[in-house]
Formats: structure tokens, sequence, C-alpha cells
């Protein structure tokens, strides 16, 4: 096997502490976690057996690179934005900490490292499809739908739904039932998910003139929409059972947590102070679903009825 692919060197500029954690602000690194959680989720699901740990290791890197560099660009697209609104002001390039420039060389090695390590360490599908991701979050949705329709997260969140698709391909070569569904799964957590935050946040979007569902429709109609994505999430969520991907402890875990899910948003619809922990569980509910996943997984494999 050839050696792995040096990573490109930038000239990022030396600025002690300060500027290391600005370059990691950058990246996100709490939301890049948890869709790497579903990578890796995604990866060991496609098979019985464990994939080559090539794979799994570079495989998980390369996609995460591509992923934290989509999200550098996003800083440097949304930079006019982020100083409109107090929960982003405080961002790298809003502050001046971190120049255009600096942000643009760090996203744009970061992409191509990533890249050029998944063309090594998986395929060219699984390569081709981070690609498409990457431009469907910093082109399709941060530049074009999130300032022209309140239906953006609905239609962006495509790109955001990917990771575990990404892990799936990456370790087959090829787009089965099972990476359709974990990527259904995401689509279809996403608009609820971003909606709760977007209430909470509704007088920044408006401030920054962004058409987020609840500033363009409501905090009423927005919590609506909530509990019906909510629901049909629920149902969605059984989608691994119904195509023999999970057994029987995930489709108990998964009722639980989609009946809390839905409860949440019930009460969203009486009290909009709930939002935050709504937003909260939201994220709480993707973790333990795919921890869910991964679990009944192995005791699948380990001989547990399922």
């Amino acid at each position: 096997m050839p050696k792995p692919p040096t990573a490109l060197v930038a000239s990022l500029p030396r600025g002690g502490m300060t500027s290391w954690r600005s370059y990691v602000e950058l990246v996100k690194p709490r939301v890049i976690a948890l869709m790497m959680f579903t990578v890796v989720v995604g990866m060991l699901l496609s098979q019985a057996g464990w994939p080559h740990w090539t794979v799994l290791a570079f495989g998980t890197l390369g996609i995460g690179l591509v992923a934290a560099g989509a999200a550098a660009a996003n800083h440097v697209i949304d930079q006019r934005i982020d100083a409109l609104m107090a929960r982003t002001r405080g961002r790298p390039l809003p502050r001046g900490v971190l120049g255009t420039a600096q942000a643009i060389v760090f996203a744009a090695t970061l992409v191509t490292s990533g890249l050029a390590l998944l063309l090594w360490a998986s395929n060219l599908l699984c390569t081709a499809l981070t690609l498409a991701s990457l431009l469907g979050y910093a082109v399709v949705y941060s530049l074009v739908l999130k300032k022209r329709t309140p239906q953006n997260i609905v239609i962006g969140g495509a790109a955001g739904a990917a990771p575990p698709l990404l892990g799936w391909v990456a370790v087959t070569g090829q787009v089965d039932a099972g990476a359709l569904v974990l990527f259904l799964i995401i689509l279809i957590w996403t608009p609820p998910h971003f909606w709760a935050l977007a209430i909470h946040r509704r007088d920044d979007y408006a401030r920054a003139g962004i058409p987020m569902l609840p500033v363009v429709r409501g905090v009423s109609y927005t919590t609506a929409r909530i509990l019906y994505y909510s629901i049909a999430l629920g149902g969605v969520s059984l989608l691994p059972v119904a195509i023999g991907l999970s057994g029987p402890v995930y489709l108990v875990g998964a009722l639980a947590l989609g009946a809390r899910f839905i409860a949440f948003a019930w009460r969203l619809r009486r009290d909009s102070a709930l939002a935050m922990p709504t937003f909260r569980y939201s994220i709480v509910y993707l973790f333990a679903l795919f921890a869910l996943l991964l679990a009944d997984h192995w005791l699948a494999a380990s001989g547990w009825p399922s």
C-alpha cells in the first residue's frame, strides 16, 4: 500500500495560544465531533466485520478534515452576518483576531488535505460525495439558500445529513439502502433541531436579515412544524429495523427517544421559552440514537437475538 499523502502546509501566523484557539473555533469542534461519530457509525454498520483500519482511521479523518474546512469557509462567508448577531459576534473573524485571507488558506488546506486523504484511504465515490457535500453546505446553503428562503435548512440540510452515508460509502464503495436510511434520519432531524435554536435567536436573525422560519412565519407556525417533523422523525427512526439493519435493542431505544423528542416539541408549542431545552435535547437524541444503532449492531454480531 502506498504511503498516505502529506497534508499541505499552510502559512499560518504565529499568534500563541490565542491564534491556536481561534483556528480551533473556526472548525466548530463540537459539531465536527458529533458528525465524525456518525461517520464512524456509518462505517461500522456497513458490514458485518470491522472495516480495514486504514479506511476506518484515515477515511474518518479525511471526511472530518473536509467538514472542518467547510465550517471554516462558513465563517468566512458569514462574517458580516456574524458581526450583527449576539451569538456569533465573538467569533474570530468579526473580532478581528484572524483575517479573511488566513481563514481562507486554513479552510483550503483542510479541504485539500481531507480530499487527498480520502482518495488514498477510501474510494472515488466517497471522495466525490464528500466534495458534493462541501459544495452543498458552503455554496448552496451558505451563499444561496440561507439569505433567500425560510426553507433554507430543509433544503440545505442534505449536506449536513451526509456524514453517516459518507462513512458507509468509504467502506463499501456504493450507496446502499442502509446508507440512505442513516442519511434520511439526519435529514428529518435537522429542521426541528435548528428551528428550535432559531426561535431562541429569532431577534438576532431578524437583525441580520436572515429569513429563518420563526422570523418570516412566526413562532407559532415554527413550533407547529417542529412538532410535525419530530413525529415524522419518530417514524423515520424505525426504518433501520424495517430494513433489517437493527433489531429489538435499537427499536426499544428509538421509540423511547422519539417519544421524548415529541414531548419536548409538544411542550414547545405552548411555551416558546423551551426552545433551548428542545435544541439541547435534539443533540442528545441524535447522539443516543446512533449509539443505539452501534450497540445493537455489536450485540447482533456477538450472537444477541436481533
